[in-house]
């Protein structure tokens, strides 16, 4: 069992910080009752997270290349387990969406690492069962974060969600150290400085873009911080790419995505994180808000998914040389938009019963997309750069999660208005409420006699708009599964397996 105590290391901290990102989920309609936040301050409670973690992960991959993994996993685990925390004793939105995006930093640490040390500690065969042990821990770990958000929010109280990292993390720290082995190739003294105008450049893209798509929810796609927001993100990021053609040292070397397979690896990461739980969030809100269920209640709803998730990791790891990318990938995303799709078509009267399938079919989906897109991203690219591949492929799904869940928000406003113009004296202020969770606060406004219609109004705008981001992330998912399945069709696993490192970034995928 020893042999694989560097697995259980590694696995507990991935835990942690993957089901942070969905563990909020069900939690949501009680911290904006505890908090008194808006629409836009829930939206940041997510994306704050998310945003951070994206935002990070090139620098930390960089950093981790230098400074050594090991080192920085230890550092990122201690900040993750520090601001969850605070997070958990926080009384304002402003101090939770401050310690959510610490722990999104911290996070970065631990994700930029985790498959580095993985791929340093296990060879062959056992590297791939290693794999597909993390991937299950991965993809579980976000879908059982609704179930376990549930149960806390339920049980003890919302800032539990937090407070359980703290003890989880203190034994992945003792255990890391204990049993970790720090990679032969120790970084040196002579590294070069690392590239902090990239850095700053990359955040403010990834921070002005989520800004931008979140504020359009109150002024709109036309209004001036909208737009301002939009031009600041197109600006900076070409001020980061000119940066890194410029440098000799850059922080992404954008010659990567050169590569077709790394690409591919991008793409269907972000594509399938945007589809599969951008709009998980206001699933949660529907189930709880309009049909009645507790935050348990949701939780169990998404358990499916958990579990399809598990199970499918378990077995792309498992069999993984046995999987061609050009097939693999594309099925599953195409199983992510069927999954999408099965959960359109809701009514007033649905409930959450009807959306179990959807779930179900999308986790089948993401648990091959997430361990297969890993490896293809990691493989194809030369082992010096593992760590910087990392980063990126990481950033990618966590940018597709955060805009997924900022552009849904902004769709469910927008169709919610639509539906409820003409019925309600202001409903712009009513839509950002309802798709805030504030259903039942608006109906306790109402008269009791005109209270069963305005529960059956706020209901269909509410379904309309579910369906409305289930349609266009399934036509997004399909469309991507025909691209990816078109780049890849020429690429497949090569027979050799790990016992050269310095080699697997080349040679582990050829063209046929």
């Amino acid at each position: 069992m020893r042999k694989w105590a560097p697995l259980l290391a590694v696995g507990l901290g991935t835990f942690m910080l993957i089901m942070d990102v969905t563990i909020t989920l069900v939690a949501l309609p009680d911290i904006s009752t505890s908090l008194h936040t808006s629409l836009d301050a829930l939206a940041w409670v997510i994306d704050g997270y998310a945003l951070a973690l994206a935002a990070a992960l090139l620098a930390v991959g960089t950093l981790a290349d230098r400074w050594g993994q090991r080192r920085v996993y230890l550092a990122g685990l201690a900040v993750f387990t520090i601001a969850s925390l605070i997070c958990g004793l926080s009384h304002t939105p402003a101090l939770l969406i401050t310690m959510r995006v610490v722990q999104g930093v911290g996070a970065a640490g631990m994700f930029a690492t985790s498959v580095s040390l993985l791929r340093h500690t296990y060879q062959g065969r056992d590297y791939g069962i290693a794999m597909g042990v993390w991937g299950a821990i991965a993809s579980g770990a976000a879908a059982l974060g609704p179930l376990a958000g549930g149960v806390l929010t339920q049980g003890l109280g919302w800032g539990w969600i937090f407070f359980v990292n703290v003890p989880i993390g203190i034994a992945a720290l003792v255990l890391t150290v204990r049993v970790v082995p720090k990679p032969a190739n120790q970084p040196g003294n002579a590294q070069p400085n690392l590239d902090v105008a990239g850095m700053l450049l990359f955040a403010l893209f990834a921070s002005s873009l989520l800004y931008g798509t979140i504020r359009s929810h109150a002024s709109g796609w036309t209004g001036s911080q909208t737009l301002i927001a939009f031009g600041v993100c197109a600006v900076a990021l070409l001020a980061f790419v000119l940066r890194q053609r410029a440098s000799d040292h850059p922080m992404f070397d954008l010659a990567l995505l050169r590569r077709p397979a790394f690409t591919a690896a991008l793409v269907a990461m972000f594509v399938g994180e945007f589809t599969a739980y951008g709009f998980m969030a206001y699933t949660s809100i529907w189930l709880q808000s309009l049909t009645g269920l507790s935050p348990l209640g949701a939780g169990l709803i998404m358990l499916p998914s958990s579990a399809a998730s598990m199970i499918v990791s378990m077995m792309a790891g498992r069999w993984l040389r046995r999987f061609l990318p050009r097939y693999s990938l594309p099925v599953g995303l195409l199983l992510v938009a069927v999954g999408a799709l099965a959960q359109a078509g809701l009514t007033p009267g649905s409930t959450g019963s009807r959306v179990i399938a959807g779930l179900f079919i999308g986790g089948l989906g993401m648990g091959m997309v997430f361990p297969l897109a890993t490896t293809l991203a990691i493989e194809s690219v030369p082992h010096r750069r593992a760590g910087m591949a990392a980063g990126a492929f990481t950033t990618f799904q966590q940018l597709g999660y955060a805009v997924g869940v900022a552009i849904f928000a902004s769709v469910m406003a927008a169709v919610a208005k639509s539906e409820l113009t003409g019925h309600v004296t202001d409903a712009h202020t009513t839509a950002q409420e309802l798709t805030g969770g504030g259903a039942q606060a608006i109906t306790a406004q109402a008269p009791v006699t005109a209270r069963p219609a305005l529960e059956h109004l706020l209901s269909t705008a509410f379904v309309h708009g579910l369906n409305t981001v289930a349609v266009i992330g399934a036509a997004l998912a399909a469309v991507t599964a025909l691209i990816t399945g078109f780049v890849l069709r020429r690429e497949t696993w090569a027979a050799a397996e790990y016992a050269e490192p310095d080699n697997v970034g080349t040679n582990a995928l050829v063209n046929t």
